[in-house]
């Protein structure tokens, strides 16, 4: 295993060119394999919505929902920095809204929160991170700003676009975020934008300028059941074998070939017939 890694290594990776590697976490059994692989960050990301809870969009988890992910989350990891995704609704109207959600993340052991968006949300970043929270900030494709049904887009495809998106990045860099989630935006177009952000930037669909990387863990280990974006990466087909395995268990109970023996527990044969006898005598 190796050291912790902490809100300080984020700006340090990117001076030394050490990428940097995160995931999504949304349970201990999958944030116990993350950190033991050596993963730099799990994000509790608000994609639980989607890919844990069935819901049609991210902006529909709760806080409680978000809250119990990211408990059991932070059961599962020792090396790895926490984020806490702050889902939709709960940062938004004030910074003291803001501040007070953030902190009770900060209460579960979170090592930052990522919030979506720029604009007034610089503000509600900015005091955040005075209250004593890092921020990760995110910008290109917002997934808290889509509804049921809305299809998502690639973001920065034009010029103007693409310095709207940068002047969002700095907006938020001189609020005070340590580091940059980059969704959805062109490769060609973040080469030329990554080099003028400051604070490390952690791509999802953005291309390979940026300072490291995150795809959400149900599609890298290919448990997605149905559309998979272009920049995705399976790194096995866990579904076909979870299915696969699930097929196998139901035949053996079905040709109750499971438990066998090896699969039960034992007891001395003189128990056994001591209660044949018992039961004899009460029948």
């Amino acid at each position: 295993m190796g050291s912790r890694f902490k809100v300080g290594d984020l700006a340090e990776a990117k001076r030394a060119g050490r990428p940097i590697v995160m995931a999504t976490g949304y349970d201990y059994v999958s944030a116990r394999a993350i950190d033991a692989a050596g993963v730099d960050i799990v994000l509790v990301g608000d994609s639980a919505a989607t890919t844990v809870l069935g819901l049609p969009v991210t902006r529909e988890v709760t806080l409680d929902e978000m809250l119990m992910l990211t408990r059991a989350v932070r059961r599962g990891i020792t090396n790895a920095m926490l984020v806490g995704d702050l889902p939709f609704g709960t940062y938004e109207s004030s910074d003291e809204q803001a501040v007070a959600t953030a902190r009770v993340y900060a209460d579960i052991g979170c090592d930052a929160v990522k919030m979506e968006g720029a604009g007034e949300i610089a503000s509600r970043v900015r005091a955040v991170v005075d209250s004593g929270m890092p921020v990760m900030a995110h910008v290109g494709l917002r997934p808290q700003r889509l509804t049921a049904g809305e299809a998502a887009r690639v973001e920065g495809r034009s010029a103007d676009d693409a310095m709207r998106l940068l002047d969002d990045a700095h907006a938020l860099e001189d609020a005070g975020c340590c580091s940059m989630v980059v969704e959805a935006v062109p490769a060609s177009v973040m080469a030329l934008l990554a080099p003028l952000i400051d604070v490390p930037t952690i791509g999802i669909g953005a291309g390979s300028s940026t300072d490291g990387q995150v795809l959400v863990t149900t599609d890298l280990l290919g448990l997605t059941d149905g559309h998979v974006p272009k920049f995705v990466k399976s790194y096995a087909d866990l579904r076909v074998q979870m299915i696969g395995a699930f097929e196998r268990f139901a035949e053996d109970v079905r040709a109750r070939r499971f438990p066998d023996e090896a699969h039960s527990y034992g007891v001395p044969a003189r128990e056994v017939e001591a209660l044949q006898q018992r039961l004899a005598q009460r029948a």
